[in-house]
């Protein structure tokens, strides 16, 4: 069932009979954000966490959604909420969600649909009596960091990714959050 967010942006729920949708979209999505993180243009990265296997495993995680993001109703990215995710090493027990992917098409920039997005799942969160939304954001990605500090989040850790193709300079990566309640 597509969820209506606004006028012009819809959730579609991605399936198994749609996975290989799904893989031909983020060939195009990623590459145009993060081929320059990889050594290989991020072939690896699409080719393993949107391979069929991959998603159908992501699909069947009981606690988790998993929607094509729809904007005028043309597939633009992908948007997956894991609930009841807790964030490692958070100062208190709250419960949490994870906001674990949300790729947007480049030609969507500007539009307001991230905003749109994150404002959508905020509802979601409180309505479900959650407190805490959390992600994980590439620090090599200046724009997404300040888009999600001007959204309230906050810093809390980071690690580095051991994906051999990744450049060494873009392994960084960081877990934000923010406290809904």
């Amino acid at each position: 069932m597509t969820i209506q967010i606004n006028e012009n942006i819809s959730l579609e729920p991605i399936t198994n009979s749609t996975s290989n949708e799904l893989f031909h979209l983020m060939k195009e999505v990623y590459p145009l954000a993060y081929d320059y993180f990889w050594k290989d243009g991020g072939n690896w990265y699409v080719n393993s966490q949107y391979s069929e296997d991959n998603i159908s495993k992501e699909l069947a995680q009981e606690n988790a959604d998993y929607f094509f993001v729809l904007y005028n109703g043309e597939r633009v990215g992908n948007f997956r909420i894991v609930w009841d995710e807790p964030l490692v090493d958070f100062q208190k027990e709250v419960k949490s969600v994870k906001l674990h992917r949300v790729y947007l098409h480049a030609k969507t920039q500007g539009k307001g649909i991230g905003k749109t997005l994150l404002k959508w799942l905020e509802k979601e969160v409180i309505k479900k009596q959650y407190e805490l939304i959390w992600l994980d954001a590439m620090d090599e990605k200046p724009q997404a960091f300040n888009f999600y500090k001007k959204l309230g989040y906050q810093y809390h850790s980071h690690c580095f990714l051991p994906f051999d193709l990744l450049h060494d300079e873009y392994r960084k990566m960081s877990q934000l959050y923010k406290i809904l309640i």
